[in-house]
Order: C-alpha cells, then structure tokens, then sequence
C-alpha cells in the first residue's frame, strides 16, 4: 500500500516520521509528498527515505492512501484541481485538515469517495499524540483499520462521532497547552518559593504524567484520587480549597467553551 501527503508543515513530518524513523513501521518508498515550495517535501522524504514529487496530482496518481495536511483554508483551492485525478484513482482519502468536516469534504472530492477526518495533536511530534477520527459511509472497516494503524505510529488513535469533534478538538487540541501551561505556572511557582526552574519542572511535567497515568490505569475517578492524596486537616486540601476558592474548575469551564465557540465559527 502507497501512502501520498499533500502538505509538509509540522504535523505530516511529525506523522511520516513517526510512520518510519519514529517506529520504522512503513517503508520510505511507500511515501509519496509534495508541499507548495517543494523544499520542505524534499527535505523531508530525504530524512525519512520517502520520494518527493512536483505536484499534487503526481502524489494523487501515486496514492492508495492520500492524506490531505495543508491548511484548512487551502483546501477549496487544491482539491477542485485534483479531481480527475482522484476520480481515476479512486483513493482513501485522510483530512486532518482542523474544523473541516465531512460534508465540506465531500463537497469538494468526487462523489463516492471515501473519507476520513482525523485530528492528531501537537504530541505527535514525541509519538504521544492522541488523534480523534470519523469517516463517511463509503469508507470499509478494513480502510478505518489503515487509518488507525498509520495513525497510532504517533500516538492513541480514538474513534469520535463527528457530532462530538468540536469537543474532542478541545480535549486533545487545545488542552495540550492548558496542561503545559499549568506545569509551567507550578514550575514559577516552585521558582518563587526558591527552586531552579528547570528542575521544578522537570518535577512537575514528571507529576502530570504519573497523575495522568493513574486516572488511566487504575479505573479509579479523578475525585476520589483527589481524596486519597488530602489528609483531613492536611497541607493538600488546603492548596485544593484555594484552588476552588479562586475560580479553578469555573475556569477551565470557561476556556473550554471559549475553545469550543471559536471552533463552531470556523
């Protein structure tokens, strides 16, 4: 099977990399990309083993699998150009393309071409990602099962309904840099009480994972973690009240639905 990438920005090197350098799952020769300047397709393919080409049909042509990872608002512009050419090759189609849905898609591919949206998030650059994915009704359970097999190279592959895409895209998309920066607000705080900062984070980042890898692995709920590490009439519930007192929890509310607002307007 032949893999093509319209696009080499940061997230399809981060995908092609993971498919061969990252867990050498793929072979380069399989890949075919091509990218506006062509510098950063060549770069690219020459890390990774893969082959650079011109144009998008010539990645079109060469495709059973063709991932589209150029800007969303590049899309309407690309894809009218390229359909003889998928038409022809009739390939499994991949949008990671954020706030692009489906029936967008779909307006601009041949009919009766099957497509899958995905989002992986910016983790995919250490093979941590965590992709959200939805497909049409044209696409088979054994192209899904391509699909997620490429994708979790990079990281956690998880299914979502596209009516819930805005909220996962608030989940795994932005919620990234809610957590780094809550490591980093930690880290200056450690900073201030006399710690190198450096060092408070490293302590604090190593914290979220283990905490992270709790929830997931003891079946265990949030709160009653919580519970566990606050002692009555210890140190942690104090700095757990002050959290609530301050607006915490109605804050991350409010930045999730902020994310979400702006997401239903693109």
């Amino acid at each position: 099977m032949r893999f093509g990438f319209i696009g080499a920005g940061n997230m399809a090197s981060a995908i092609i990399r993971g498919m061969t350098i990252g867990t050498k799952s793929y072979d380069g020769k399989d890949i075919f990309i091509t990218s506006k300047s062509g510098t950063s397709a060549q770069r690219l393919a020459e890390t990774c083993g893969a082959t650079a080409v011109t144009t998008a049909a010539e990645v079109v042509a060469a495709s059973d699998v063709l991932v589209l990872a150029v800007k969303p608002h590049i899309l309407a512009a690309v894809l009218p150009a390229l359909k003889e050419e998928i038409a022809a090759k009739k390939p499994l189609v991949v949008s990671i393309a954020a706030g692009k849905e489906l029936a967008y898609l779909a307006e601009l591919l041949p009919e009766g071409t099957p497509v899958v949206r995905i989002m992986p998030n910016i983790n995919a650059k250490i093979g941590a990602a965590t992709s959200g994915l939805c497909a049409n009704a044209l696409v088979t359970a054994e192209q899904k099962a391509v699909v997620k097999e490429m994708f979790a190279t990079i990281g956690a592959v998880i299914e979502v309904e596209e009516s819930q895409f805005g909220i996962f895209t608030v989940l795994a998309g932005s919620a990234p840099a809610f957590a780094y920066l809550y490591m980093d607000a930690l880290a200056r705080a450690a900073v201030k009480a006399g710690m190198s900062k450096k060092q408070a984070l490293e302590i604090a980042a190593a914290t979220v994972e283990g905490s992270a890898k709790m929830v997931l692995e003891s079946g265990e709920h949030p709160m009653s973690l919580v519970d566990q590490v606050c002692s009555p009439g210890g140190t942690t519930i104090e700095g757990v009240a002050a959290l609530q007192a301050n607006g915490f929890e109605a804050t991350l509310t409010k930045a999730f639905d902020a994310v979400l607002e702006k997401d239903k307007r693109m």
